[in-house]
């Protein structure tokens, strides 16, 4: 009999994520995938299965879930409360429930089970994007996720020494925008020297930041013009939305700087209430990239 999971409880949400739908904006069709791509190919990497498999990505905890037939899971990124080992393979025998408390740091943890979620592909991917509605559904109370095969050998690892997300303030880098000369150089020094506090509108889609407003040099209209992972975006209120997974393929306000990839991992780890320090990449003894 092939195993699978039931999903008991959900918490706030719970999706299936990959590394998304890249190439596809010429489309409309936006990258989506796991907001911290660097938690979430480590739970692949640490029960053996391809760099692309279905995980789960499950925002500040309240998941729990059974195992029908015997899995190998393992939890990344956020470290939840209760029992479950962290960064570590886990062995779930039939009927066992996993549970995943609210985490002491970070929001967003990953599980991974050994073979993969068969979960139906959508334009190549089984991302769920709860901008654009594609992919797999948002899961629900009495989900039942199919595991699928295990095609790679297990990687024999029993912890992977990483680091929890940070509690405190996060220090990422930001280069200049195609819209930087909208804005005055004090308006980029205030940005780049200021702490940002993330607001409770976030979510996959972006952050939204606040602190005090940058004002533009130029108030005309700006064409919707196409957006990536890590833009960040100026509207009228002057407080930037940075951008993650599920961003929108355009947008009409200007860009006035994109934050590194690798740092975007780290933003997407990010709760309300948490401060963000974006530091000028260009100056020299800036912030190191990545964790």
């Amino acid at each position: 009999m092939t195993p699978s999971v039931t999903v008991l409880e959900t918490g706030l949400l719970t999706t299936v994520q990959d590394s998304g739908r890249p190439g596809r904006a010429a489309l409309g069709v936006g990258r989506s995938g796991a907001c911290d791509l660097t938690s979430y190919r480590l739970a692949n990497r640490l029960v053996g299965n391809a760099g692309n498999a279905a995980a789960l990505e499950v925002t500040y905890g309240g998941l729990r879930l059974r195992a029908d037939g015997d899995v190998v899971v393992v939890t990344t990124g956020a470290r939840c409360a209760g029992t479950t080992p962290h960064n570590a393979p886990l062995r779930l025998r039939s009927g066992e429930v996993l549970e995943l408390g609210p985490p002491a740091s970070g929001l967003r943890t990953y599980l991974a089970v050994r073979g993969g979620f068969a979960v139906d592909e959508v334009l190549g991917s089984c991302a769920t994007d709860v901008l654009s509605g594609l992919g797999p559904p948002v899961v629900t109370t009495g989900t039942v996720l199919t595991v699928g095969p295990s095609e790679h050998p297990h990687p024999g690892v029993d912890v992977a020494p990483v680091a929890d997300p940070a509690a405190g303030d996060v220090t990422v880098r930001v280069t200049p925008g195609p819209r930087r000369d909208w804005f005055s150089d004090e308006a980029w020094a205030s940005m780049v020297e200021q702490p940002w506090t993330v607001t409770s509108e976030s979510n996959r889609v972006g952050l939204r930041l606040e602190g005090e407003a940058l004002a533009r040099e130029r108030t005309g209209e700006l064409p919707s013009e196409g957006l990536v992972r890590g833009a960040l975006q100026v509207p009228a209120s002057g407080q930037p939305v940075l951008f993650l997974a599920d961003h929108p393929v355009t947008g009409g306000y200007p860009v006035i700087g994109y934050v590194d990839d690798v740092d975007v991992d780290r933003c997407g780890q990010l709760r309300p209430g948490q401060r963000l320090l974006l530091r000028d990449a260009q100056v020299r003894g800036g912030p190191p990239r990545g964790r």
